[in-house]
């Protein structure tokens, strides 16, 4: 008898590795030998919290304050102050029972997919997309469907599409999207949003890089301008700069609202609750001012890696409307991104997001780079990747 057989790992767990986790823990290792490392690899801005949030997470340690458990969808002060926002930023009427305060955006996204999906529901995205999508979704047993999209379309699906996709239960929209950085239109939005509602089609509406816009501010729309019935999700990790504080939020329909609230009891009891109430300054007018000027120093950087990557020949790009991504095409260069990443990391110190992360087909030939760093940092990593490919 085989006993080892026995002692085996769920199949739901064998999904692929976020591969971008393997560059963060290379990429670490070589800066602990005190070698040069260039981090264009991570989603994450190179500043911290704001100052308004650091100050009061002092002084709520420094009170001796038992920070205990709080209700398992935010504290009140926190849901008000999200739902306020909407009003601020999109002039949109959102209640603060409407608001589930989430241990990062990335546990909102267990919450939604196991509320609105059954195992084998079909749920559809643009390719290419954020990894853990599709990984989380296939984990819980759902049918991924991934829609080809190129810059004909921006790299974002369409109605047609969707109307291709034979039992379709839900859709992933990501608006600025990750990897890409590209924005739906107003009028696209509302294509989608209306298209899906009428079709029955449940919508997932990514928005946690809202905040970091380049250009038309028409872009930054949210869904629930359009439809109550998506669910929609924001973060403290992107224009707010606290990707460790693994807070977020997502907007939960009527229809789902109390599912998710008796997962997210169950799942986690409740956010971290030192951050929940420290990140209430984060809506601050000086909070604001400060992450105004973290948007006009990625406004900086992203000119700085469009011109450089051109001027080296790298010519194929995504437009990054939003976020902080440029999408290559490098398939001149290699047609192994991922083992061309690790070589880039050992030979100069750039750390790249291989972009089989994020395209099955055709990552092979992609990177992701991130321009959310200081002025120095991408300067220095487009000069050694301009010395290494030349």
């Amino acid at each position: 008898m085989d006993l080892g057989a026995r002692w085996t790992a769920a199949q739901r767990a064998n999904v692929p590795p976020f591969h971008v986790m393997d560059m963060i823990d290379a990429a670490t290792r070589r800066a602990a030998t005190g070698a040069p490392v260039y981090a264009l690899h991570s989603g994450q801005p190179a500043t911290g919290a704001p100052e308004a949030v650091r100050a009061e997470a002092t002084r709520l340690l420094a009170s001796g304050d038992p920070l205990g458990y709080t209700p398992a969808v935010g504290i009140p002060e926190l849901r008000a102050a999200i739902a306020s926002h909407y009003g601020d930023w999109y002039d949109v009427d959102v209640s603060p029972d409407d608001v589930v305060v989430t241990t990062g955006a990335s546990g909102g996204f267990l919450l939604a997919f196991l509320a609105a999906f059954e195992p084998g529901d079909v749920v559809a995205m643009a390719r290419p997309n954020y990894a853990c999508y599709r990984n989380v979704l296939a984990a819980l047993g759902c049918r991924v469907v991934e829609l080809e999209t190129g810059p004909e379309t921006r790299f974002q699906p369409t109605v047609s599409q969707l109307a291709a996709v034979p039992g379709l239960k839900g859709l992933l929209l990501a608006s600025a999207a990750n990897p890409t950085g590209t924005m739906l239109l107003p009028d696209e939005l509302v294509e989608l949003t209306a298209w899906c509602e009428e079709q029955g089609v449940q919508v997932i509406s990514d928005e946690i890089y809202h905040g970091l816009e380049y250009g038309d501010t028409r872009l930054s729309r949210t869904t629930w301008a359009t439809s109550r019935r998506p669910v929609v999700f924001g973060s403290f990790s992107k224009y707010f700069s606290m990707t460790g504080w693994r807070l977020g939020w997502m907007l939960a329909p009527s229809h789902l609202r109390r599912a998710v609230e008796v997962l997210t009891g169950n799942f986690t009891i409740c956010p971290p609750a030192l951050g929940q109430r420290a990140v209430v300054e984060a809506f601050s007018e000086d909070a604001k001012a400060e992450l105004d000027g973290h948007v006009a120093r990625y406004a900086a950087n992203r000119r700085v890696m469009l011109d450089r990557l051109t001027d080296m020949g790298i010519t194929r790009l995504a437009p990054a409307d939003g976020a902080f991504y440029v999408w290559a095409d490098v398939g001149h260069l290699t047609s192994d991104t991922m083992g061309w990443a690790h070589q880039l990391l050992a030979d100069t110190g750039v750390a790249v997001a291989p972009g089989v992360d994020f395209d099955t087909v055709d990552g092979h030939r992609f990177v992701r780079m991130s321009f959310a760093g200081s002025a120095e940092e991408i300067a220095g990593g487009l000069d050694a990747l301009s010395a290494y490919i030349s």
